[in-house]
């Protein structure tokens, strides 16, 4: 067999990895909806040999109902009536008290109900949001990146984006201000708050993803080629910190460039967020990141530490993470006792599933499904652009 030919291969493996994640998903998620409510749980958790679904969370809903809405795009029935279940969603604000959230709220209504912008617009007062906010004001990276992503997705869908460019622009140069010279953001602003000064240089793989993702964004939005040199920046860095066995590592250090902590590895990173944000940015720039997309996915059906499988067909779970024991955790951080290449002998799985994880699966991944010949020919409307 020539090289084509195993590259072929392995891309026909890869793309039936992926279906069956996504098929994992849609028959995973219904029993995390709390119909009462009209939203996702907070986390489905085995107890006694039992899944137990504990408490809802808004901002999982709000992650969960854009990936089902990404499935219905590329043909595929969602296990949920999407749209009234965001009628009613969108209706009830009060739970939104930060940047962040109110960032996931403009991000789902510019993927799935664009007519809503204007309203959301309005009621939030957009424009005055990053001062009234306090995770604004301490830089909360994960926070602002979700700003912006939302930002830039009403600007694609809006018919008027010009009254968000402004905002949209103070969010990005905020953000900016925590990435490191080796590409990795830290979790806050370093100045302004004695937590930011401590410790805000570490960075969490979400305060790494989710900029690549809203930079991705920004850049569709209004040609800024500087935040695709910063995404990408961000995106090799994190590329070239990959565990040899595809893990995508837990806390990064923006001031010297290295990996701060290794574990726990969640499956959300290997399966929904990595994949996410890598391929929103290969859209905006033309790179291809496969090779280290599909490495991660590995890592979920067995390819990794424990040679685990992380999937769970019976109960319809990617179950969340590896992780260490607290003081291994301590001492691997803080005192440097793990060598490089060193696997820690006390990883366990640990047996829960947020429902946003299995939604940032499907937003990720189901544009990687085949086409159905009805959307093979279909071009990308604003609401539906990565």
């Amino acid at each position: 067999m020539n090289s084509s030919e195993l590259q072929d291969v392995g891309s026909q493996n890869a793309h039936t990895h992926v279906r069956h994640l996504v098929d994992l998903a849609v028959r995973g998620l219904p029993q995390m909806f709390d119909e009462n409510a009209g939203m996702f749980c907070n986390k489905l958790k085995k107890t006694a040999g039992k899944l137990v679904p504990e408490g809802v969370s808004p901002r999982y809903t709000a992650m969960t109902l854009m990936g089902l809405h990404r499935l219905e795009q590329n043909g595929v029935a969602s296990p949920l009536r999407v749209q009234p279940v965001v009628e009613r969603f969108l209706a009830n604000t009060n739970w939104v008290n930060n940047i962040g959230d109110l960032g996931l709220m403009l991000w789902l209504g510019a993927r799935v109900a664009p007519e809503q912008i204007g309203k959301l617009e309005w009621h939030f007062q957009i424009p005055t949001a990053l001062d009234r906010f306090a995770s604004a004001r301490e830089g909360n990276t994960m926070h602002l990146a979700w700003f912006l992503a939302g930002l830039s997705g009403c600007c694609q869908a809006s018919t008027n984006p010009e009254s968000l460019r402004k905002v949209a622009r103070e969010t990005y140069h905020l953000l900016i201000q925590n990435q490191g010279g080796h590409g990795y953001f830290g979790h806050l602003a370093s100045q302004g708050t004695l937590k930011g000064r401590i410790r805000g240089h570490i960075g969490s793989f979400a305060d790494q993803v989710y900029p690549i993702y809203g930079m991705s964004q920004f850049n569709l939005a209004f040609g800024d080629e500087s935040a695709l040199v910063r995404a990408r920046k961000c995106a090799l860095a994190i590329c070239q910190a990959q565990g040899p066995l595809g893990q995508w590592w837990w806390h990064y250090d923006s001031r010297n460039g290295g990996v701060f902590e290794q574990y726990p590895v969640y499956s959300v990173h290997q399966h929904g967020m990595a994949p996410m944000a890598l391929f929103a940015l290969s859209k905006a720039s033309g790179e291809s990141f496969d090779s280290w997309i599909y490495k991660g996915l590995g890592w979920i059906d067995g390819r990794n530490e424990l040679s685990a499988n992380m999937e769970d067909a019976s109960a319809n779970v990617v179950w969340r993470c590896i992780r260490q024991s607290r003081l291994k955790r301590f001492s691997s951080a803080f005192l440097g006792t793990r060598r490089k290449g060193q696997v820690s002998a006390d990883l366990t799985v640990l047996f829960e599933c947020w429902p946003y994880e299995l939604g940032w699966l499907l937003y990720a991944l189901a544009d990687q499904l085949p086409k159905p010949a009805s959307l093979a020919h279909q071009v990308d409307t604003p609401s539906s652009v990565v």
